[in-house]
């Protein structure tokens, strides 16, 4: 399973623990989770993001090959159609029929090289926009659970001092 996989599941468990925690009674927006749990999966997120990051890095860097190596197949591409068209200039047909032979060669290899980018610029980016989703979601996820303990806290401290008889 890769890191960013990794991530996504250990939200989905901590979505879980706190949509499946216990209501604290006359607190409808409290619950109760297993605080050591929580900041167990929490640390697992802190621990596997960079290397999601790193994941999303290195496709970047593997498209931004892509694209160098589609760049260079077309221009090895035009070149051959050039050097073929050279050499068929003798004749003036040849000269015609190797100047539309490689004007479609050209054509089709930017066509190539334009679509070739633009799969690599799609997929890129698709996975560029689930890890900022991924990130996202894990920072609400952290805030909402750290705003859940905070209340919790506050209602248990206010519970106990609501408890002790004043002392006069």
């Amino acid at each position: 399973m890769d890191n960013n996989n990794d991530v996504i599941e250990l939200l989905d468990i901590l979505y879980g623990m706190v949509t499946e925690a216990w209501g604290v009674p006359l607190g409808n927006d409290k619950c109760i989770i297993e605080r050591d749990k929580a900041i167990e999966i929490i640390n697992d997120i802190k621990a596997n993001l960079p290397g999601a990051l790193a994941e999303a890095k290195r496709l970047v860097a593997a498209r931004d090959e892509f694209i160098g190596n589609a760049k260079r197949e077309a221009e090895a591409l035009r070149k051959s159609a050039e050097e073929k068209a050279r050499l068929m200039v003798e004749e003036q047909e040849i000269v015609r029929s190797a100047k539309e032979r490689s004007a479609e060669m050209i054509a089709a290899a930017e066509n190539k090289s334009r679509e070739l980018r633009r799969v690599a610029a799609d997929y890129v980016d698709d996975l560029m926009r689930q890890t900022e989703e991924s990130i996202s979601s894990a920072l609400a996820t952290v805030q909402n659970s750290r705003g859940a303990f905070k209340n919790a806290g506050a209602a248990v401290s206010k519970s106990r001092s609501d408890e002790v008889p004043e002392q006069k």
